[in-house]
């Protein structure tokens, strides 16, 4: 049986269409208006679910200069974590109100939770999912915690090997965790098409046997619908309201217009898969008399011999099959046929 979870209502996975989800992340620059207009545009393009982070930079890294606290190299070169987390968190006194405006205009909010601190507040706001960001992937303490509020999870796998997946996912199961969803990733930002080797979903699908979908960090959409060609269940993009907004993700964001996009196009191709079936479509009953069929093209009298330039594999189709073309040359016409009529079978011995 194909596997499923349900978050907030939706079911995800096996029949249903491809679960959209917008990834706020750092793109609110600072500004809780903006982070409203952010859920506003994320529900008018036809997301499912607006994604948001949830640390302060004292839980996700510790304030150093250090060397290895420096980024090298990439959109955020020469920033110390503990700086661009400063920048790029959302405050956690907004997260009620962004609950609230989401829930007040119908479209599911859930969060990355970066410590179990972070666990906590979302459940005092009764989150109804929990997603682990890839760098969490090998947190199996921080997933264990997730698990244990019962709620369903999605892990992003960027950066793991197959044993590391294998990990997080008997963590999140031991830890009580029964609706798990697993996101193909590449945690590069932004990261080329080349990289993501969605054949690799595929696999992923009938080795972990979750639920999978694809964390898609390219800069168009092309990757993310080729992922629901193979079977992807979930798609997470980050969004943002201008691409040029000069946060630290705007850069590699889909704008609403490029959201509205990937939402419709998704929903095609997830429809467009179907199922096996080499029936007659509803679309095609139109055309069927267009179809090829035998046509006399010359009068024979009843007793004659059909000669070979007496027929020909004409439209429309209301004649008989062109595979019965060698059935009807040679044979005697039981009766009077005229050029310009359907061939029928019992107009011959």
């Amino acid at each position: 049986m194909t596997p499923t979870i349900t978050i907030d209502g939706r079911v995800i996975g096996g029949d249903a269409p491809p679960y959209v989800i917008a990834e706020m992340s750092a793109n609110h620059n600072g500004s809780l208006d903006t982070a409203f207009a952010i859920i506003d545009a994320a529900k008018a393009a036809g997301a499912d679910a607006v994604k948001m982070q949830t640390y302060r930079p004292d839980t996700i890294t510790l304030d150093s200069d250090a060397p290895e606290f420096r980024i090298r190299g990439g959109l955020w070169d020469g920033r110390t974590l503990y700086d661009l987390y400063a920048e790029a968190h959302t405050p956690w006194d907004w997260h009620r109100p962004l609950f609230d405006h989401a829930r007040a205009r119908g479209i599911t909010i859930f969060s990355s939770p970066f410590d179990t601190t972070a666990i906590d507040l979302l459940e005092d706001l009764g989150a109804p999912a929990y997603k682990i960001a890839s760098f969490e992937a090998v947190d199996l303490p921080l997933i264990r915690y997730a698990a244990a509020t019962r709620k369903p999870m999605i892990i992003s796998t960027g950066m793991a090997d197959d044993e590391e997946i294998a990990e997080a996912i008997a963590a999140a199961r031991d830890g009580g965790c029964r609706e798990l969803a697993i996101l193909h990733c590449v945690s590069g930002y932004p990261a080329p098409a080349s990289d993501y080797n969605l054949r690799t979903l595929t696999d992923m699908i009938g080795r972990f046997g979750c639920v999978t979908g694809l964390s898609d960090h390219t800069l168009d959409n092309t990757t993310a619908i080729a992922a629901v060609a193979l079977g992807a269940a979930i798609l997470e993009k980050h969004f943002t309201l201008d691409r040029t907004g000069g946060g630290p993700d705007d850069s590699f964001s889909l704008e609403p217009a490029d959201l509205a996009a990937l939402c419709g196009a998704a929903r095609t191709c997830w429809q467009a898969l179907g199922r096996i079936d080499y029936g007659r479509k509803s679309s095609e009953a139109g055309n069927m008399q267009f179809r090829r069929s035998l046509y006399f093209v010359k009068d024979l009298k009843a007793g004659e011999i059909v000669p070979p330039d007496a027929v020909r594999s004409v439209r429309p189709g209301y004649g008989a099959a062109p595979k019965f073309l060698d059935r009807i040359v040679g044979r005697r016409v039981t009766r009077d046929v005229a050029a310009k009529t359907p061939v029928r079978l019992d107009a011959v011995e």
